[in-house]
């Protein structure tokens, strides 16, 4: 509140003035005061003179000097106004403010340094008439002002207590005010004086000061000067709470610290150091772990270190850290394995249905272990779409084996050393994900999941496929470094199955090192058997329906799966049938009933109208429509290819959304025609004349890929010739100019959506027979393969 600051009357460069004080709490003069009705005037630059109080100021004007010496001599009266802008140094009347203080002038002193200082105390308000003179000083006219009436006496004597107590507070807040300052405001009655005096000192500007001189208005006044000190007494709360705060976490911290070294000797005197007791403990876990030679000696190492450094450096708990990490590793300890490998396949196979490559693979490395004792564990790569189960088969294959199960996941992956560690020199180091996976797995070889291998970035922090390469390489990772254990680690006992949802984007020497199994989508058979067999029950014991009869036949199963779903895996039809199973805990809940059998036609009412329409085989009575058969990453489908003629040039049209290897396709059996045109028994001039455009149906679906070429074939010969596919017959396979089939990819899929679709006859190449062969034979009825090489022999079968 009090503030520390320098009037003055005058020159630029004055020293600072004495400190405020008051010998009087005189607000108004007495009645037999009176003032002259002109008086010398003096400017004051920085600060505002309030009736009763008693300031210093340092002369630096010569004016000045002169207009104090006239009135000294004279009546002892001088006018005192507040300059508009302090640096002017030679102000008129429009440069100063029009209401000033009366002041008497108690003493003129001469100091030692020349200069002289007068001692002023307020009287009077005045409002400033006419100036008579500026020259040799400031001389005008002095009309004196009076306060209004009060209007409320209460409130303002409520006001004034106000003031009191919070002048009382701000004192005690600030450090630079003396304690007494509080005795010198108690000692003050007049109330007035009392606004003028606080106003006087608030750390505010000259204009708001000069505003609180002007105001008339006693309760206006009062609380203008009782805002600033509510601001000013914030400020100082604020500064108090920080400035105890941040005491009290020193004082906090030398008693922490006495305390410590009070235990510290209490402890070496009773011969229990802390930690000395910590490093023994280590010492004893040490005599009992199977570990290296070299372990060992880094660990004796490491101990001996800890002895010499003081446990209040920041290096003692690096170290420490260090060494309770080394004992913490499973070093040599392995679990035993399972080699009933007839449990084992019968655990995989109640576990997950289908995926048969997988369970020889595992079942072949079991047998191999078994007879030789000893072997190096092989690296897996599952790839293949979301769903199909390839994270839950590492559990699976976990639980068979009778390891423990180990899963990282790399999606978004971007730092190496979540990988390989970070360098134990730094505070807050830590070991890879690698190493602290093992540890929590307390064993060396357990069924180590790396999930989503092909979603691992790269940026400026490495690249963790690259770190990745010595941890699956089967010739180095017996020899595995970690940064921050800085010792080798053998990683070859370790079962690491990847899986990825693609090939594309895994680093190609990363490839290199993994064995990639291929897992396809299941087909709607294998979804039927995976929910009864797997998802129903699960459902069923999840919303507490196991104790009661819940029917659900194949056809639901399969309207559920077609009609409801499109997916390689069985996320989405787990989460129909949870759907199913909510539908029925409510009916048997609300009926009381003890089962309940979900029909076909009431699938709609439990979950909604169907989202996807199977494409069935529709009889088509004209030429120029052809059937093939396509693989998505959802499943195979059956495509329609329809061409037709229109009289033109001999210009071939492609529609339908088509990639390039597609038109390519058209392009080459249009040209094959073109060729073989006698042989096909069609008028080699119809293909100037003619305008062929070839469409296949659902435009807004992009379609690509070189299977559908012997379905163009045939679709745009039998538009030429007159002649009709045979009915519900489908085909794929590649083609060429020289008239040879090739072999195309995604078989079990088309062939398993042709026989949904109610194809009788499908045309492949005989390359594509040994994949026909791999699917179940239950899958086949109804099927009439038709196994070609060449595009004449397609046509032959195709058109009748």
């Amino acid at each position: 509140m009090f503030e520390d600051m320098t009037y003055e009357a005058g020159q630029s460069e004055e020293p600072e003035f004495l400190p405020i004080i008051s010998v009087t709490d005189e607000e108004e003069p007495s009645q037999d005061e009176k003032y002259p009705k002109v008086s010398p005037l003096i400017a004051l630059k920085n600060t505002v003179l309030f009736p009763g109080v008693v300031i210093p100021i340092n002369v630096g004007r010569d004016k000045s000097f002169k207009a104090l010496q006239e009135s000294f001599q004279k009546h002892r009266f001088i006018g005192v106004l507040a300059q508009l802008d302090s640096k002017v140094e030679d102000p008129v009347k429009d440069d100063l403010h029009q209401v000033g203080t009366v002041a008497r002038i108690i003493k003129l002193l001469k100091m030692q340094d020349g200069s002289t200082t007068a001692i002023l105390q307020g009287r009077k308000r005045f409002s400033l008439g006419n100036m008579v003179s500026e020259d040799p000083y400031l001389m005008g006219e002095i009309n004196p002002i009076e306060y209004e009436q009060l209007s409320d006496k209460v409130q303002f004597r409520a006001m004034v207590k106000s003031i009191r107590e919070k002048s009382k507070r701000i004192i005690e807040l600030s450090p630079n005010i003396p304690a007494e300052s509080i005795m010198m405001i108690k000692n003050i009655t007049n109330n007035i004086f009392l606004i003028n005096f606080i106003a006087s000192n608030l750390n505010i500007g000259v204009s708001e000061k000069q505003a609180i001189l002007n105001d008339n208005d006693l309760v206006n006044k009062g609380s203008t000067v009782l805002e600033h000190m509510d601001k000013e007494l914030q400020l100082l709360e604020i500064k108090d709470k920080i400035e105890s705060k941040t005491r009290s976490d020193i004082e906090k911290q030398q008693r922490d610290y006495f305390l410590n070294q009070q235990l510290k000797t209490i402890q070496e005197e009773l011969g229990q150091s802390g930690h000395g007791m910590d490093i023994k403990d280590l010492i004893k876990r040490a005599e009992k772990k199977k570990w290296p030679q070299r372990v060992q000696d880094s660990f004796n190492k490491e101990i001996s270190k800890l002895k010499r450094v003081n446990p209040q450096v920041p290096e003692y708990s690096v170290t420490f850290n260090y060494v309770e990490f080394l004992l913490d590793l499973p070093w040599e300890k392995y679990t035993k394995d399972n080699f009933d490998l007839k449990k084992v396949k019968e655990i995989l196979d109640k576990d997950h249905y289908g995926l048969e490559k997988v369970k020889e693979r595992i079942l072949e490395h079991l047998a191999v272990l078994k007879l030789k004792g000893d072997m190096k564990a092989p690296i897996l790569c599952l790839v293949g779409p979301p769903g199909v189960g390839k994270t839950s088969l590492g559990r699976s294959i976990a639980r068979s084996l009778k390891r423990k199960f180990v899963r990282m996941s790399f999606g978004g992956l971007h730092d190496e050393s979540e990988i390989r560690g970070h360098r134990k020199t730094y505070i807050g180091a830590m070991p890879g994900r690698i190493l602290q996976s093992l540890k929590k797995a307390k064993t060396s070889n357990p069924v180590f999941i790396l999930d989503e291998v092909d979603k691992i970035g790269k940026d400026f922090r490495g690249d963790p496929s690259s770190a990745l390469l010595e941890v699956l390489d089967p010739e180095q990772n017996d020899t595995f470094h970690d940064n921050y254990l800085e010792l080798e680690y053998d990683l070859s006992k370790v079962l690491f199955i990847a899986t990825a949802n693609s090939m594309s984007t895994i680093q190609p020497a990363l490839r290199d090192r993994m064995e990639i199994i291929q897992i396809s989508g299941y087909s709607t058979e294998e979804k039927i058997e995976i929910a009864k067999k797997h998802l129903i029950p699960k459902q069923r014991e999840i919303h507490g329906l196991k104790g009661y009869r819940v029917g659900i036949s194949k056809p639901v199963l399969e309207s559920a799966i077609t009609s409801y779903t499109k997916e390689s895996g069985v996320r989405s039809l787990d989460r129909v049938i949870a759907g199913i199973m909510r539908y029925v805990a409510k009916k048997i809940a609300m009926d009381g009933a003890s089962g309940f059998t979900v029909k076909k036609d009431s699938l709609p009412q439990i979950l909604g109208p169907e989202k996807y329409q199977m494409d069935l085989y529709q009889e088509v009575s004209i030429p120029g429509v052809a059937i093939g058969l396509a693989w998505t990453a959802v499943g195979g489908d059956i495509l329609f290819i329809e061409t037709s003629l229109n009289s033109g040039k001999g210009k071939l049209t492609l529609t339908g959304n088509l990639g390039d290897v597609m038109k390519e396709s058209a392009t080459t059996a249009l040209s094959f025609i073109k060729a073989n045109a006698e042989a096909l028994n069609i008028d080699r001039e119809d293909f100037d004349k003619t305008d062929i455009h070839l469409h296949v149906p659902e435009g807004a679906i992009p379609k690509d890929g070189p299977s559908a070429g012997i379905t163009m074939l045939a679709a745009i010969t039998s538009s030429m010739s007159g002649k009709k596919v045979k009915p519900y017959m489908a085909m794929s396979g590649e083609i060429t100019l020289r008239g040879k089939v090739l072999p195309v990819g995604g078989i079990k899929e088309k062939v398993l959506a042709a026989r949904r679709a109610g194809i009788k006859d499908i045309i492949l190449c005989a390359e594509n027979q040994k994949h026909v062969e791999d699917i179940k034979a239950d899958y086949l009825k109804g099927l009439e393969f038709h196994y070609v090489k060449t595009m004449k022999e397609v046509l032959d079968i195709a058109l009748v």
